[in-house]
This record gives structure tokens, C-alpha cells and sequence, in this order.
């Protein structure tokens, strides 16, 4: 088969697979680290590489998910909070084999839409690596996501646009 018709194959499979529909399976670190490598490639004007990842797995996951069920319970109002919302937090984490946190670096040299546009393009390399590897992922972007600067030590100029959830299928 010849590599544009294994990538054409690759892009028309890569679809968003959530965590109900994954395995207790372990992603092997060997897949995980290829996965994380393949975004390196993304396109990014004066070579920024604005996009930061930070990987949960395992404890380190579920302390994830109870800061995001305390921001949740914190900045929505009381009249508007769901306990099927508030508990299904923890539930797709916990059935994640892995989440990656999805930032930017604004770094000032380029348009803010540039270095977007080049972590999205970091993401679509790291979805379509999935898909080669029989991975299950997709991208969530809660309004959550916007206030958990602090809880992953971003610095003012960078910003959290998306977890990132992995597990096997």
C-alpha cells in the first residue's frame, strides 16, 4: 500500500471515540510517547511550538478530576448545577486511560489565532496517531477549562484550551 493511500486510510478512520467506549486496557508509555512526539510536527510560524501538554495517568488523573469537579461546583450557579454533570466528570476521567491537558504559549511574536491554529494542528497530528494505533481520543473543551490556570502552573501568557482523553478501544 502506498503511504497516501495508508494516510488517506488513517484520516477518513480518525473520528472522536469518548470514554464510555474505551477499555481498562493500559496504553503502552512506548504509543503514549509516539502519540506526544507526533505533535511536534505541527506547522507553527517562527517555529513558537506554542503548544504545552501536561499527561495524567493513574493517581494523578483522579486529582485532575476532583479539581475539575471543584471548579465545576465553584463557578456554576446553584440553580444551574447538575449532580449527573458534577459526578460525570470523574466518571470519563476515571474510565480515561490517560488525559492530556491542552495549552497554548502566546509567545508575542505571531498572532494569538496562529499559535491556536498550530496547537489545534499539534492535536490533529497526536488524533490522527491515535487512529494509527487503534487509540480511542477525543478533544473536550468545557467551560471549565478556563479556569484551571493555576492548577497547572500556566504562566500569564499561556492558556488552557482542552483536555485531551485517551484510552484503548
Amino acid at each position: 500500500m502506498k503511504n497516501s493511500e495508508i494516510l488517506k486510510e488513517i484520516i477518513e478512520n480518525r473520528k472522536s471515540v469518548f470514554p464510555k467506549d474505551y477499555t481498562r486496557e493500559e496504553i503502552p508509555q512506548e504509543v503514549l510517547d509516539e502519540i506526544l512526539s507526533s505533535a511536534q510536527y505541527a506547522p507553527n510560524h517562527k517555529r513558537t511550538k506554542p503548544w504545552r501538554f501536561q499527561v495524567f495517568k493513574n493517581e494523578e488523573k483522579q486529582i485532575l478530576a476532583k479539581e475539575i469537579q471543584r471548579i465545576y461546583k465553584e463557578t456554576t450557579p446553584e440553580h444551574l448545577f447538575l449532580e449527573k454533570k458534577y459526578l460525570d466528570f470523574e466518571d470519563k476521567i476515571s474510565k480515561s486511560n490517560t488525559i492530556i491537558t491542552i495549552s497554548v504559549n502566546f509567545s508575542g511574536l505571531v498572532p494569538e489565532w496562529e499559535e491556536i491554529a498550530s496547537t489545534a494542528m499539534a492535536v490533529q497530528n497526536m488524533y490522527l496517531t491515535c487512529t494509527a494505533n487503534e487509540i480511542g481520543c477525543y478533544w473536550s473543551s468545557h467551560d471549565i477549562i478556563n479556569h484551571l490556570g493555576d492548577f497547572l502552573n500556566l504562566e500569564e501568557n499561556q492558556r488552557c484550551i482542552g483536555l485531551f482523553y485517551l484510552g484503548k478501544m
